[in-house]
């Protein structure tokens, strides 16, 4: 049976078979970078520059990645589907844009983006940011940073997110750890409200247990099947 209203949380798990390094894992970023330094407004406020050099080094990964299937499965469903959709991101990649996908939040922010720490304004960036840039709103000078959200900040669209959550009937999580807030309560809230649980991933989530099905193998074999089969009316 087709569900009448869907939620989907995707995490760094649909973009590393894109090539994108994911965070995590054991030989993920932050196994090789201290996120204090690079990942921290006190890191910002120490050292602008490495922090700016880390960030530029993502947005040049992110320029020759490319959408892998399981992206464009995902932006097939949603064009597809005829109730309610929402696609929430962690991830910080725009693969998802290129892959079609609409209505999708960054929960986490976007590298193509910038926030400016003098006057709160946001703009795009696609280029590198450095301090010699200054924010096209105020016009101050080296307060332009990533617009991304670091640890201790507040992920962004969480009333939109929530809201989603406890109005689905299908919550389901793709190339997510589970280990990271709030984002890996998701599925207790949405299961909370009454919705199927289901879990794609490349191997179980620390929060495997609160998933009422789970899929373990390739994001870019397992969710083009999978939406193949809801789509067809013979899954959730």
């Amino acid at each position: 049976m087709i569900p009448s209203s869907i939620v989907i949380l995707t995490g760094a798990g649909i973009s590393a078979e894109s090539g994108l390094s994911t965070f995590r894992d054991k030989d993920g970023i932050w196994a090789k970078v201290d996120v204090n330094d690079v990942a921290t407004p006190e890191g910002f406020a120490r050292n602008p520059d490495m922090v700016h050099d880390f960030y530029n080094q993502r947005r040049a990964n992110m320029a020759w990645a490319k959408p892998n299937p399981a992206h464009f499965a995902l932006a097939r469903l949603e064009q597809a589907f005829p109730g309610a959709f929402l696609l929430v991101t962690q991830n910080i990649d725009d693969l998802h844009e290129r892959a079609g996908s609409l209505e999708l939040v960054h929960m986490h922010g976007e590298l193509k983006r910038a926030l400016c720490g003098n006057c709160g304004y946001r703009c795009d960036a696609d280029g590198d940011l450095s301090r010699d840039r200054t924010c096209p709103a105020c016009g101050a000078k080296g307060f332009l940073r990533p617009d991304v959200v670091w640890f201790g900040e507040m992920p962004y669209h969480m009333d939109r997110i929530y809201a989603a959550l406890n109005a689905c009937d299908l919550f389901v999580s793709i190339g997510t750890s589970g280990n990271v807030y709030p984002a890996a309560q998701f599925v207790q809230e949405a299961a909370l409200a009454g919705a199927h649980t289901v879990e794609l991933n490349l191997e179980p989530s620390l929060g495997i247990d609160d998933f009422a099905e789970t899929i373990h193998g390739k994001a870019g074999m397992i969710v083009p099947q999978w939406v193949d089969r809801l789509l067809d009316g013979k899954t959730a």
